[in-house]
């Protein structure tokens, strides 16, 4: 912004709020665009954002200056990962894209694990970060870092704003970007020159670039036709349920064509809540810490119907015996995707709703899976997912799921770090909904928990949400609870504590002949004293009787609490299918590994 600019719109700010404080200071419908960092704010207001995520920082001034007089929310986080990860959930909630914002140099590497979780997860979200100006580039400047070429490879596009007449549409290009067809992150670096300078641009709606390929939404009616008959002709056909069904929305699709036909439907850990898990064709979550039914079932079917889905390692285990006897249908909005890992018989490209509704519409026989389902039946007898919880061992993490599954509503928002703690909240906890499971799936991102909870309430302020964390996962970003606190946002954190960084332990045991190196650490905060220090609500549970107690205290709280479940630090997760191992293969115990 220019002195004089910047002179004029004192002027004008001061005539229209003589008198009002800056708290008590009324903002516009829409922002009146005067500098380049006004037009990013009226993108983000033209494309319906209603809050962002970050920090503020020197060369991202401007930007938050412009925010200052829009109707947008900014929640501030403690760390800029935990931005990015906020965003993230946000918009896995939300159904829209989230936007994270943050300086140059250091605010801008900080987001790029949480752009490079939602790279991995296609999630969509914008990031906007300050740079140095234009003239400074490539001179090492203070706080400058190349921010586009570090982006580049997690990201669907990224773009290097050049003039303030034209940042906007930059703006708008990317939204559009990170929402058409397969979501995923976007970036748009700013240099200070460009959002201090003078513009008077209309913001456009959000629309990706010309040069985009646009997905088509129907997929070839051909092979729609022949998939349909393959399916009628099935004997051992399965649904796999992938994370593409929950971004398309089309779990009412895929809940509808199942019951209809009487197919049997394994989930991907990206898309939990795509089909209910308390419905009879529920096989539960498939892959490497899947349900043995629904490993057996991928095992012996002979169609799979792949909605949605990547294929990727830890659900396919080894490729070569990965339902070898199946004809293989794939749906997926990305055409990339498809025979990537596993080579599809039937190839359908398009939007997993609008396909599944041509399925639909092409299936006029059901298949004749009784026995089938006679069998996946049996296979939830024989593999149950249960455990042992003895009274005089420390508590079984699993119970501590389930206790406060069946404490909080159906359509409660799960978010969670990563390790242990994440597979058995995908385990043992009940999916019902979509958009119910917040995770970070692909990178396995420890930290994610606590900002995905903020982001989740965020978007959705009147559904209950518990983040699960392992303490090494909390000790990351914990000090977002602050954060929590100071936007009074309603949220849970259950701390499954059990003293290791204990997936990393549990593998030591089976693969590293018990040797824990780094894993173990025999001692961690008082969790509970550490988010009362933070503002929180602090709680601590060792015992079984103690685990509804505090649960109950925690729900009742009109705030953030943190629980410390203090539980069984040897055990482990199971079913687990060995890295690179076949599906039906999985060991129950370590000593079936």
């Amino acid at each position: 912004m220019t002195e004089q600019h910047a002179q004029q719109r004192n002027e004008e700010q001061s005539s229209e709020t003589e008198g009002q404080s800056p708290e008590t200071e009324e903002v516009t419908d829409q922002i009146d665009v005067q500098n380049g960092a006004d037009s990013v704010i009226a993108a983000l207001e033209t494309a319906g954002v209603n809050t962002t995520f970050g920090i503020q920082g020197g060369a991202i001034m401007p930007v938050f200056d412009a925010l200052y007089h829009s109707n947008i929310t900014h929640i501030s986080m403690s760390h800029e990962q935990g931005a990015a990860h906020a965003a993230d959930a946000y918009g896995i909630v939300s159904g829209k894209p989230g936007v994270a914002m943050a300086t140059s140099g250091p605010g801008a590497t900080n987001l790029v694990t949480g752009i490079a979780d939602a790279s991995m997860d296609s999630d969509p979200i914008i990031a906007l970060t300050g740079q140095v100006t234009s003239d400074m580039v490539g001179n090492d400047a203070f706080q400058e870092t190349d921010t586009i070429g570090i982006t580049a490879p997690i990201t669907k596009g990224n773009y290097f704003a050049t003039d303030a007449d034209t940042v906007g549409e930059d703006v708008s290009e990317a939204f559009g970007l990170a929402q058409e067809g397969r979501q995923g992150p976007t970036v748009v670096d700013l240099p200070k020159d460009v959002t201090q300078g003078d513009t008077d641009a209309e913001p456009v709606e959000p629309r990706a670039p010309a040069t985009h390929d646009v997905p088509t939404a129907e997929a070839d009616q051909e092979t729609v036709d022949a998939a349909a008959e393959a399916i009628a002709n099935a004997n051992k056909p399965v649904i796999l349920s992938g994370g593409g069904v929950v971004k398309g929305d089309a779990s009412e699709e895929i809940r509808s064509f199942a019951i209809e036909h009487g197919i049997p439907v394994v989930t991907t850990m990206p898309g939990l809540g795509s089909f209910p898990e308390d419905h009879d064709l529920s096989l539960g979550m498939g892959g490497m810490h899947g349900t043995g039914t629904a490993n057996m079932a991928l095992t012996h079917a002979d169609l799979l119907l792949g909605v949605g889905t990547r294929f990727d390692d830890r659900l396919t285990g080894d490729v070569k015996t990965f339902a070898p006897g199946a004809e293989i249908i794939h749906v997926d909005i990305d055409p990339a995707e498809i025979s990537k890992n596993i080579r599809a018989d039937y190839p359908l490209a398009g939007d997993a709703a609008t396909v599944m509704q041509q399925i639909d519409a092409a299936t006029t026989e059901s298949p004749d899976a009784a026995d089938w389902r006679e069998q996946t039946d049996e296979w939830k007898r024989q593999y149950p997912m249960e455990y042992d919880a003895p009274e005089d061992r420390p508590v079984k993490p699993q119970f501590v799921v389930e206790a406060l599954d069946e404490a909080t509503p159906d359509d409660t928002i799960v978010a969670t770090g990563v390790g242990q703690h994440q597979m058995w909240a995908a385990q043992y906890w009940t999916y019902r909904e979509p958009r119910t499971w917040v995770s970070s799936n692909g990178l396995g991102t420890m930290g994610y928990g606590v900002p995905a909870a903020i982001g989740a309430k965020v978007a959705a302020p009147d559904t209950e949400v518990v983040a699960f964390e392992g303490d090494g996962s909390f000790l990351m970003t914990g000090q977002e609870i602050s954060v929590a606190v100071r936007e009074e946002l309603d949220i849970t954190v259950a701390i499954l504590n059990n003293e290791y960084v204990g997936m990393i332990r549990q593998w030591q045991d089976a693969f590293y002949e018990e040797r824990r190196y780094q894993s173990e650490w025999s001692w961690t905060p008082d969790f509970a004293k550490l988010a009362e220090a933070y503002g929180a609500q602090g709680l601590t549970a060792m015992s079984y009787e103690e685990v509804p107690e505090a649960i109950e205290a925690a729900l009742e709280y009109d705030g953030p609490s943190v629980i410390d479940f203090h539980i069984d630090p040897e055990e482990d997760v199971y079913p687990m299918v060995p890295s690179g191992g076949a599906n039906d293969q999985f060991a129950l115990e370590e000593d079936h590994l």
